[in-house]
């Protein structure tokens, strides 16, 4: 039943994606808000999706602690969910990702059109550089910055690295970060399969960043979102 389940979830993104990167171009013309806003329709539609086809529905606490000014969002990253629900909880975003995943057909052309800030990982200093160069471009438009300081995917119950370059961008254009705690690879692990449940997911309060060092700001995250998946799983 989960396979034919995660088959019907699958069909229906491979259905979609299509139609959205085809209005992902048409709306390039349009303002970078506007524009996305269109492109995570997809997202959303694919959240209710799930909900459909595999009974994977979510809880939120901490909604009240979602800010008015474009802010950096530093998540946890377990899985693929994230990256849709982010888009249909928060303001209009756009993603601090790998350069490689604007490569993939169709999938990568859409993305490209979201207006995301890719990197090349292995330019060191260089992508420093222009994670806040272009980070404050997106900011200064509106805009908020989603970035996952694990930088890849962790599996449940681990602890990833928590890299500086969320930090680096939020200090370096003195703008407050938003943690967010989730379990979601509990139901959308790796692979293909999808299991049914709850997720939940923590907002912290706004750390306001302007006096604060980077890695005193990265350690204040990590603390708290490592802090806050333990509450999480102790449910």
């Amino acid at each position: 039943m989960l396979f034919l389940r995660s088959s019907l979830f699958f069909i229906g993104q491979l259905i979609t994606a299509p139609i959205f990167t085809l209005i992902a171009l048409l709306a390039l013309p349009l303002n970078p808000i506007t524009r996305n806003n269109l492109i995570s329709g997809w997202a959303r539609s694919m959240l209710w999706w799930l909900k459909v086809t595999c009974n994977i529905r979510h809880e939120i606490s901490g909604l009240e602690y979602i800010p008015s000014a474009p802010s950096i969002i530093l998540g946890k990253h377990q899985s693929t969910w994230e990256t849709f629900a982010f888009q249909a909880i928060f303001p209009t975003q756009v993603y601090v990702l790998k350069r490689e995943l604007l490569w993939i057909p169709i999938f990568g052309w859409g993305l490209a059109m979201s207006s995301p800030i890719a990197i090349n990982r292995a330019s060191g200093r260089e992508a420093l550089k222009q994670l806040v160069e272009k980070g404050k471009d997106r900011l200064s438009k509106g805009l908020w910055v989603v970035i996952f300081p694990e930088g890849t995917r962790i599996a449940p119950g681990k602890r990833g690295k928590y890299h500086i370059g969320g930090a680096w961008l939020a200090t370096h254009s003195k703008t407050q970060v938003l943690p967010v705690a989730h379990n979601a690879g509990n139901f959308w692990p790796k692979g293909f399969i999808k299991k049914p449940g709850v997720i939940r997911m923590h907002i912290g309060q706004a750390i306001q960043t302007a006096h604060l060092k980077t890695d005193a700001l990265n350690q204040q995250v990590e603390n708290w979102i490592e802090a806050e998946m333990a509450i999480i799983n102790a449910v």
